[in-house]
């Protein structure tokens, strides 16, 4: 069984790959197609925020006592992604072209910046002080995806 961060890394590319499946259809004005490939990147997304925030965030706070500190900004970014996802749902619902590729171009920056921040520093502090990691991670691989459509 995977750590933590080997877990959620694996995570991180599976909602990349999909962003940079939903680029193609977008570029192309192919709005139908876009729309589906945007809401799988987004569900998965959400459903990554809900690993985190549900299940791992929580446990590294009761184990570590630190509730100001890493886990307070991913949760902050994880908002500003969120808002990102229902600036989105406007662009489509418009077919607004151009707006939707910059909130592509932000999203996409945006997370790498996060991912990165967890992938270099919160996943390994989870994996270097929580007793339970393996329990974590066979929780997160439980948990159902409410997020997908």
């Amino acid at each position: 069984m995977a750590n933590i961060n080997t877990y959620m890394t694996q995570h991180h590319r599976s909602c990349d790959h999909l962003l940079v499946e939903a680029e193609g259809p977008l570029a192309e004005g192919n709005w139908a197609e876009f729309s589906h490939a945007w809401s799988q990147f987004e569900a998965e997304t959400l459903h990554h925020f809900d690993l985190e925030e549900e299940i791992l965030f929580p446990e590294f706070e009761a184990q570590t006592g630190m509730t100001s500190g890493p886990t307070m900004v991913m949760r902050q970014e994880h908002a500003q992604v969120r808002s990102l996802f229902e600036q989105m749902q406007q662009a489509i619902s418009e077919q607004a072209t151009e707006r939707a590729m910059g909130i592509v171009e932000s999203t996409m920056l945006l997370i790498q910046q996060h991912n990165m921040k967890e992938e270099q520093i919160l996943y390994p502090m989870s994996d270097a002080h929580l007793a339970n990691g393996q329990e974590i991670v066979a929780q997160m691989e439980a948990k159902p995806n409410a997020s997908a459509s």
